[in-house]
């Protein structure tokens, strides 16, 4: 990895915020730098360079940049991003889109800079977190220049200072850095190529990140142990590989008794070369990004633990390499389920749901789980259904899948709600020698509804509240890993009440 990594930094100082910084970034709605946000923000007589700058950014849909050369005394490079003055109503009102388009045109990595951001309100923060850490990721092969000498001399570092309207600086949340942390925690573990990010990686990579906290345990159900436990569907996805499959456990218990239970189910294809149904037609590449829901998992747990969140949280980490070899699962075989129930396989990269339908059985059956919550990269059709920028959200409480809409909104991870209608996909799955058949029929029939359907469907017996999230869009974008659903999970667990599971 290149240890010239960017540090990220929240502040509530403007002045030494700014100081010594090479670049300068005053991000803010049209309307706000118009006003002179960035004159009260800055508090510096060279605020006003800003001005032609203010002047020449255009916002457009997505935010926009105009940059000007400080002047005597000031940063060498001074950049206002101008963000829209209004939203849509499924957009977030954080505008974290805009923001993580503006800082990605900036390009902050490598260098010491400032970021200075107006928010509508403080409860936007942690969007800004969010987004501040997508925009600076951590993990790097590429060589440096020998003859770099900047390189060489110190750690980059980027500050962020958030602000109100009137250019005050708002104070930091307990969290900020570590919801910030996770997010690039997680997004490494997706960019990190499938030599070197291999199950067993992960799980050392797990327990090294929870090594030495409080009310927190882990273990791991590993190979033929699967089998041991009924779970065939993990089992026989990753059984060729060259590293074993497993199941990844990861309980935080609070001091206090804890008001419910609540398991985050991740799924974690280290690699999905497609199986036996291989995939072709350049559909291979970065499919690193299948454990981007394990990743994510593990982020949002982390921050969980760490705030002494009153509820018990599990982490499951439903880890496989989908590889080919002579032990692969084949179509036509019939893998048996941690639910009990037997699955005929039509589709060797459907695997996700595989994996998956193991884990949320095991969350509700084994753990007790009064919330099961699942998170995978499990449909390319969930990008014609809500596109690059938001996830699907399925769930058989309404209150649950209104909450998580709400939490995408807060934090600026969008999701938004598919059909839930198990009456209308069952038959997708009809198997004349199983209970089901692991992929559809009819491709053209609301095809992510019906895959979440799958997972459901080992579960469906126990009337337990679910949510399914598919990740499919947003989790890997711009060729990097971006943590999505780590800040959705943190939001949901934190509001969710006994009346979002009830409706």
């Amino acid at each position: 990895m290149n240890d010239r990594v960017t540090e990220l930094v929240f502040a509530s100082d403007v002045k030494s915020a700014i100081e010594g910084a090479e670049i300068v970034v005053v991000a803010a709605p049209k309307k706000a730098l118009d006003a002179g946000f960035h004159c009260t923000a800055l508090g510096t007589p060279w605020a006003a360079s800003l001005d032609r700058a203010v002047e020449d950014a255009k916002p457009g849909d997505m935010g926009g940049l105009a940059s000007t050369y400080g002047p005597d005394g000031a940063p060498r490079r001074l950049i206002v991003a101008a963000l829209p003055d209004t939203v849509s109503r499924h957009n977030s009102p954080t505008r974290s889109e805009s923001l993580k388009s503006c800082l990605d045109q900036a390009r902050l990595g490598g260098r010491t800079s400032a970021v200075v951001i107006c928010v509508d309100d403080a409860a936007h923060y942690a969007a800004v977190a969010i987004t501040a850490a997508r925009a600076l990721p951590v993990f790097s092969m590429a060589t440096k220049k020998k003859d770099d000498k900047k390189t060489k001399k110190s750690a980059a570092r980027c500050t962020v200072v958030v602000c109100d309207r009137d250019g005050k600086a708002i104070a930091v949340p307990a969290d900020a850095a570590l919801l910030a942390d996770a997010i690039r925690f997680s997004s490494r573990l997706i960019d990190t190529p499938p030599d070197q990010m291999r199950t067993s990686h992960f799980e050392e990579e797990a327990r090294a990140a929870v090594k030495g906290m409080k009310n927190v345990k882990i273990r791991s159900i590993v190979g033929d142990a699967l089998l041991a436990e009924g779970m065939g569907g993990i089992h026989g996805v990753g059984r060729c590989a060259e590293v074993a499959p497993r199941l990844v456990v990861i309980e935080y218990t609070p001091k206090k008794k804890a008001r419910r239970t609540v398991a985050l189910v991740g799924k974690g294809i280290i690699y999905d070369t497609g199986g036996l149904d291989l995939k072709v037609g350049g559909s291979m590449p970065q499919m690193k990004c299948d454990m981007s829901g394990a990743a994510a998992v593990l982020g949002a747990f982390l921050v969980l633990a760490k705030t002494n969140c009153p509820d018990r949280v599990v982490a499951l980490c439903c880890m496989a390499e989908n590889a080919i070899g002579p032990a692969s699962y084949r179509s036509d075989d019939i893998l048996t389920f941690h639910s009990g129930k037997t699955v005929e396989i039509n589709n060797t990269d459907a695997e996700g749901r595989l994996v998956l339908a193991d884990g949320v059985s095991y969350a509700a059956r084994d753990m007790k789980a009064d919330l099961v919550v699942d998170i995978a990269t499990l449909t390319g059709a969930a990008k014609i259904c809500t596109g690059n920028a938001t996830s699907c959200t399925i769930s058989n409480r309404e209150g649950v899948e209104r909450l998580a809409v709400e939490c995408g909104r807060a934090v600026g991870d969008l999701t938004f709600p598919l059909i839930f209608a198990p009456e209308f996909f069952r038959a997708e799955f009809a198997s004349k020698v199983a209970d089901m058949k692991n992929s559809v029929k009819d491709r053209m029939n609301a095809q992510s509804s019906a895959a979440g359907q799958f997972i459901y469907n080992h579960i469906e017996d126990l009337d337990r509240p679910w949510l399914h999230l598919d990740i499919a869009g947003p989790a890997f974008r711009g060729e990097r890993g971006q943590g999505h659903g780590v800040g959705l999970m943190v939001e949901i667990v934190r509001r969710l009440d006994d009346a979002h599971m009830k409706s």
